[in-house]
């Protein structure tokens, strides 16, 4: 039986997708984004206002002015910069794994589990807040988000030679769909068996 995917390689961790660098020592910028990340998610960003994400990593509210112009500033740092996260990734994880398209795709279905494992409140936030973003912050996500897409669909047509692009680009589109149901899903079941059963159904959707 084919698996569905590989641990991550040497030197390779989930944090590379998490919203931050180094989850160990956030400095007081990383600290307001994932702080604001999980309120955005719990409640929406416009219902959070400044002095909630302040008092989150225990500011003032001013204090947060610091760091971001606005509560719009956060929230396109936020999209923007897992976007970028992203595409870059996927592109070195194909490098990683070298010539052969199957090999390429397990090491993509990780990258995408350990992003959503990693962030699942980014996830619901990009869902609901997108919208809000301004339109240059919004057009830089989605040109990020079609590289990325790009990415899967280059490695799935040489995987299924009879499929075009539209085709390719339609399984990526399933498999992100189930990856990133785990917002909803991931809490009733441990990390490691929540990543295997995503990285075995995720193989299924590209593959069959």
């Amino acid at each position: 039986m084919t698996r569905a995917g590989t641990q991550a390689g040497p030197g390779r961790s989930a944090r590379d997708t998490a919203l931050i660098a180094d989850t160990s020592h956030p400095s007081r910028r990383e600290q307001i984004l994932q702080a604001a990340a999980q309120l955005f998610a719990e409640r929406g960003a416009r219902a959070v206002g400044v002095d909630d994400i302040g008092a989150a990593v225990g500011v003032t509210g001013p204090a947060i002015y610091r760091h971001f112009a606005s509560k719009d500033a956060m929230l396109a740092e936020m999209l923007v910069g897992i976007s970028e996260r992203l595409a870059d990734g996927a592109r070195e994880r194909i490098a990683e794994a070298g010539p052969e398209p199957a090999a390429q795709l397990r090491a993509l279905i990780d990258f995408q589990v350990e992003f959503a494992l990693d962030n699942p409140a980014l996830i619901v936030v990009h869902d609901r807040d997108l919208p809000s973003l301004p339109g240059a912050d919004a057009a830089a996500v989605r040109r990020l988000q079609r590289r990325y897409v790009e990415e899967w669909v280059a490695v799935l047509a040489r995987l299924h030679h009879g499929d075009d692009a539209a085709a390719c680009r339609a399984r990526a589109h399933a498999v992100f769909g189930l990856i990133n149901s785990t917002p909803h899903s991931a809490g009733r079941l441990g990390r490691p068996a929540m990543g295997e059963l995503l990285r075995r159904m995720a193989w299924s959707a590209a593959t069959g």
